[in-house]
């Protein structure tokens, strides 16, 4: 199985649900959710614009690598977490997705053959940019130049990738937390 190293995108504005990472998922914050169900054996970084509260800071206990361009979209948050890494694979997710765990990480390294520089989840309702895997290098190259740009989108650089789609049956796993519906989903989910 290839090495890898997770990146956890929290560098989001969250304009539709302010401060959406420090709320409950269960009995932990959502980020601390996504940190212990990601991390696992592999080294993980997070993404951010900043620092967090200290009582959600103090829970993670990983490299935190603050976005080079602020306000500029996830592919700001994965180029800049990239550029600090020394694994060649890079797992990206949402910092708002409580459904993804290592399992399914593992899952997706073991799809990796030779050549690939993406591995990427698909399902009927589409892709999924945000819970995927990377060549990291691969990633960089093809990135920064979108970036530079004025794109923002990890998408264009899927399209740009020499890029394995796994399909999967159920979106579900995928789900993140954007709205106040969403997170009333998520606390009966929780409850």
């Amino acid at each position: 199985m290839i090495d890898y190293g997770v990146i956890i995108l929290a560098g989001g504005e969250a304009s539709r649900l302010p401060r959406k990472l420090e709320l409950a998922a269960g009995n932990v914050p959502m980020l601390v959710r996504v940190y212990r169900n990601v991390s696992g054996t592999h080294p993980t970084y997070i993404s951010c614009n900043g620092s967090f509260p200290p009582e959600l800071d103090d829970q993670l206990h990983c490299p935190m690598v603050v976005d080079r361009w602020n306000v500029r979209g996830p592919l700001a948050g994965i180029l800049s977490t990239m550029s600090e890494m020394k694994e060649r694979f890079a797992f990206v997710v949402a910092g708002d997705a409580p459904h993804i765990t290592a399992p399914f990480i593992d899952f997706l390294a073991a799809s990796h053959q030779a050549g690939d520089e993406a591995i990427v989840p698909r399902h009927s309702e589409g892709i999924e940019p945000l819970a995927a895997l990377y060549d990291r290098v691969a990633f960089l190259r093809d990135g920064l130049p979108l970036l530079r740009a004025g794109e923002g989108a990890p998408r264009r650089v899927i399209e740009r990738l020499k890029t394995r789609f796994v399909d999967l049956d159920d979106p579900a796993m995928f789900a993140s937390v954007n709205t106040p519906g969403d997170y009333a989903k998520l606390r009966k989910e929780f409850a």
